[in-house]
């Protein structure tokens, strides 16, 4: 499995502009039920990523104003990217090496298509040892 087939379909790409203030990027995550988004320059190119726990890190923890502070002050700028082919097992490697919940989703070109998490690849990984321990149960049990 690759981390296209984690996250199928979803065609939606989350993302602010760097010049966002911090409060409006924490009241989009919470509209959109999400924990990351990609961050982006003027010309729509991806420049960093921001999460809650930056904001909470960042900002709620060292008593800065968020309605003041702008989302570049605050996103992380290493970007650690994956293609929608790269294997489930890289990108689960590459999040324990950066020690990151969210690897951002680029194309060739680096275009951004959106974030692929720790969470999702939970769901994988649950959904494959449920397939098992079914496929183990019928073995051992067969319907007669």
């Amino acid at each position: 499995m690759n981390v296209g087939d984690a996250i199928g379909t979803r065609t939606e790409v989350y993302s602010v502009p760097q010049d966002m203030t911090v409060h409006d990027a924490a009241l989009y995550l919470r509209e959109k039920g999400v924990r990351a988004v990609g961050v982006t320059d003027a010309a729509k190119k991806l420049v960093g990523i921001v999460s809650q726990a930056d904001i909470s890190d960042k900002v709620a923890a060292e008593n800065k104003p968020p309605a003041w502070m702008r989302v570049a002050e605050i996103m992380s700028k290493s970007l650690v990217t994956v293609r929608r082919d790269t294997p489930l097992d890289e990108a689960l490697r590459l999040m324990e090496k950066h020690n990151f919940y969210h690897l951002l989703i680029v194309d060739d070109r680096g275009d951004f298509h959106g974030i692929i998490s720790v969470r999702d690849l939970l769901r994988i990984i649950a959904k494959d040892e449920k397939a098992r321990a079914d496929m183990l149960e019928q073995m051992m049990f067969p319907q007669r």
